[in-house]
């Protein structure tokens, strides 16, 4: 009951995120750029501070457990200077393939290769900690099965492609390119999976039993943010510069609705690594289950972001045949979030 419990927690964390996209769409007047940076602060600043508090116990400070813990939490930051790159291009590969094919392929690459790459970069420097042990062949199998199902929802994408006109393409995302939207959002998984190596450097950043197990990986998470947001923070106010976009910020008139939407953004982005501490929680430390939450948090994103594909009609015009793989790709990824109970 435990583990259904678990993975509810983080479905509900993966829906918010496959919505952060939407309140995007009301924000009027500003560039990408601008409305990117400032939903940021939200999503990579605010919202994880205040979710790390929770993870302190009273008499305690949070600067105090990273200071008692400088080489893991330099590191756990430096993983998330890396992930913001990711972060960067993720935008860029939905751009090109659409929120439903984009989130599918950068999110999956993001899940297999985070997954594996966590223990065996905690391992190289950390080798006392024996992190290799985590990769069980439940957790690799795990991994493939995601992968597959990433595999064969590109497959429909590739279908897609060659099945619609230029101007269709055109009509249900607008810069529809899949060769240079692939490259991207492969490029931008690899990257995105940094994040979960943030997440294992710093699992340890807590009060041991003085922090609810909840909440354990919260301090790390705002760390992993807060070098993301320094990544993009110069990327954004860069393209300010050159786009000379900074007057996006002089216009009064649009001050009070963009904040709003960027503020739910942030909020519903933020929500998927909340609900994963949350989710986490309720699954036994070191378990298969364990290892494998962020890779069944991002094959629930994809899940999610299809879903989003499809009422957004970016799948509008697709034959019969082209949604059959679709919908067995998502098939695939779901299954794969409870494959690790099965295999036991």
């Amino acid at each position: 009951m435990n583990i259904i419990i678990g993975l509810l927690i983080i479905a509900i964390g993966a829906f918010c995120q496959s919505s952060s996209y939407v309140p995007i769409n009301k924000i009027k007047s500003w560039s990408w750029e601008s409305y990117w940076l400032v939903q940021g602060v939200f999503a990579w600043l605010l919202f994880p501070f205040l979710g790390a508090l929770l993870a302190v116990p009273a008499g305690h400070g949070l600067f105090e457990l990273y200071a008692a813990a400088p080489k893991a939490s330099l590191l756990t930051a430096f993983f998330g200077v890396l992930w913001g790159v990711g972060g960067l291009t993720f935008g860029l590969s939905m751009r090109y393939l659409g929120v439903a094919l984009g989130q599918s392929i950068a999110l999956g690459t993001c899940a297999g290769l985070g997954t594996i790459m966590g223990p065996v970069l905690l391992n190289l420097f950390f080798p006392e900690l024996g992190a290799l042990s985590a990769l069980t062949s439940s957790v690799i199998i795990g991994v493939v099965v995601t992968l597959i199902g990433i595999a064969i929802i590109g497959v429909a994408g590739g279908m897609k492609s060659a099945s619609l006109s230029e101007e269709e393409k055109k009509e249900a995302v607008k810069d529809f390119n899949f060769p240079k939207g692939l490259a991207i959002a492969l490029l931008a998984g690899f990257m995105s999976g940094c994040f979960n190596v943030g997440l294992e450097f710093g699992k340890g950043i807590n009060f041991g039993e003085l922090t609810d197990p909840m909440f354990r990986t919260l301090p790390a998470t705002l760390l992993v943010t807060v070098g993301g947001f320094l990544t993009n923070a110069v990327y954004c106010l860069y393209q300010n510069k050159r786009n000379a976009t900074f007057c996006d910020y002089k216009d009064g008139s649009v001050w009070g609705n963009n904040l709003i939407f960027c503020a739910l953004a942030g909020l519903l982005w933020y929500s998927q690594f909340f609900g994963l501490s949350l989710g986490r929680s309720f699954f036994e430390a070191g378990s298969a289950m364990d290892t494998l939450a962020f890779c069944i948090l991002m094959a629930l994103n994809v899940t999610f972001s299809n879903v989003w594909g499809i009422i957004l009609k970016e799948w509008k015009g697709c034959s019969r045949k082209t949604i059959v793989v679709l919908v067995s790709g998502i098939a695939v990824l779901i299954l794969s979030s409870f494959l690790p109970e099965l295999l036991k």
